[in-house]
């Protein structure tokens, strides 16, 4: 006798259940990562403007260079999680361990690269004289810490395959903790300054390196995969990653067009957009977390070859994307009168920024969409149609930021653009996701 199929009520208390589970530790993980350089700041914050000013530019140059490498996590989720749908834990992580491979390739060739240019980077950004010495020795010591925070990328998008995004999220806690106690104490303890600072964060960074490596061989050892590096298997991680590498660079080109828009405008205008841009980034933390979910989910049912299971928890995610949007929108709205005078006093600043807000407030229901349907396309492996949607996205939106203080437009009209970049990456992805084209079953796409 076979077993009845659940109702709809029931399969989307499942879905629920499911996107839950996943996206709370996710988010907790997400919020954990950005903790680690506002505890560098504090602490580096009270030596002196001259190391903090320092350190803001190389926590910078950081930033964008782990940033780009951020598919190491989003293709490592999605290929893994469709071999744990088809049955095969073996293979699912022994596709994990050539991601980590690659993430160790690529952290040694970004050392490489960073430790004899560090001078001219840090002159590229406008140091100053007196900023310049301490920004050169922070990002000379961190970035010895690039493969460490290169495996974690990896090592997350494996736990995130296997359906585990707790494990991430533990690691965060403890590496943000072993990060503080490690910069107090090398900091003022030591005497060692900013130096000590950046040596904190690396030895915390390989810490949470080894706390992953340890569980992933564990899950190695105990289904049999081999934890040699295999080329072919590094080169396909590689080419999976290329096409999610467009997309993000393509992201962060419209990230830096807004910004370098917004500096035309005026001070008080960068300065309001640095805290809506803050605030965004934010927002974007809770939103992704649900899409880190769809990642791990879809991919999971597309190696089962569970068309209809990836459809309906494709259109439940896109349902908790909205109502998600909705419920961030309206928190700006009515939190407004108590963040703003946390960011600012200037009220010149805080006229400039409350007009824009609401726009951002307004598309929240539009950016909840987007960030669902990236992680769905991103967990079915479609990374071509992303990357080639991307690039059509900055196409549209760069002549019309740029046109906004050609024609006298302010923040507001800035952030209008903001929301039209959002509009055509939801229609962009919308198309793709009712097309049906990116659903394509089994262990590998």
């Amino acid at each position: 006798m076979t077993e009845a199929p659940p109702t709809p009520k029931a399969a989307r208390r499942q879905h629920d259940r499911e996107i839950i589970s996943l996206a709370l530790p996710a988010f907790g993980a997400l919020v954990a990562e950005p903790l680690f350089l506002m505890v560098d700041s504090a602490i580096v914050g009270h030596l002196g403007t001259p190391q903090l000013a320092g350190l803001a530019i190389a926590a910078a140059l950081l930033t964008t260079a782990v940033s780009v490498f951020v598919f190491l996590a989003y293709a490592t989720t999605a290929a893994v999680a469709r071999r744990v749908g088809a049955g095969d834990l073996q293979s699912a992580i022994r596709q994990g361990m050539d991601g980590i491979w690659l993430a160790l390739l690529l952290g040694g060739a970004v050392v490489a690269l960073t430790l004899p240019t560090a001078p001219w980077l840090v002159d590229v950004f406008g140091a100053s004289d007196t900023a310049a010495p301490y920004a050169i020795t922070y990002l000379r010591i961190s970035s010895l810490g690039i493969p460490a925070m290169l495996v974690v990328l990896a090592a997350t998008g494996v736990l995130r395959g296997l359906q585990d995004t707790r494990t991430p999220l533990y690691v965060a806690i403890g590496g943000f903790a072993a990060n503080a106690f490690l910069n107090v104490g090398l900091v003022y303890g030591a005497g060692m300054g900013i130096a000590g600072s950046a040596w904190g964060t690396v030895i915390a960074q390989c810490g949470m390196a080894a706390a992953y490596l340890v569980v992933v061989v564990r899950g190695a050892r105990r289904h049999g995969a081999s934890l040699r590096p295999d080329a072919a298997g590094i080169r396909a991680s590689a080419q999976a990653g290329v096409p999610l590498l467009v997309r993000t660079l393509s992201l962060r080109a419209v990230l830096m067009i807004a910004t370098a828009v917004a500096a035309r405008l005026g001070d008080a205008e960068v300065a309001a957009h640095q805290i809506i841009l803050s605030l965004w980034t934010l927002m974007a933390f809770a939103l992704d977390a649900i899409a880190i979910a769809g990642q791990a989910i879809i991919g999971r049912y597309l190696g089962a070859d569970d068309t209809e299971g990836a459809r309906q928890v494709c259109r439940r995610m896109v349902q908790w994307g909205m109502v998600s949007g909705i419920v961030l929108g309206a928190l700006i709205v009515v939190a407004r009168p108590l963040f703003i005078p946390l960011f600012t006093s200037d009220t010149t600043v805080q006229d400039t920024l409350l007009p824009a807000l609401l726009v951002v407030a307004v598309s929240q229901p539009i950016s909840g969409v987007v960030f669902v349907l990236d992680g769905v396309l991103m967990g079915a492996g479609d990374g071509p149609y992303l990357a080639w949607a991307m690039l059509l996205t900055l196409a549209v939106f760069a002549p019309v930021a740029l046109l906004v203080p050609a024609l006298g437009g302010g923040l507001t009209a800035l952030w209008w653009a903001m929301t039209l970049m959002m509009a055509v990456r939801m229609l962009t992805l919308w198309l793709r996701s009712r097309s049906g084209r990116w659903i394509v079953t089994g262990a590998t796409r």
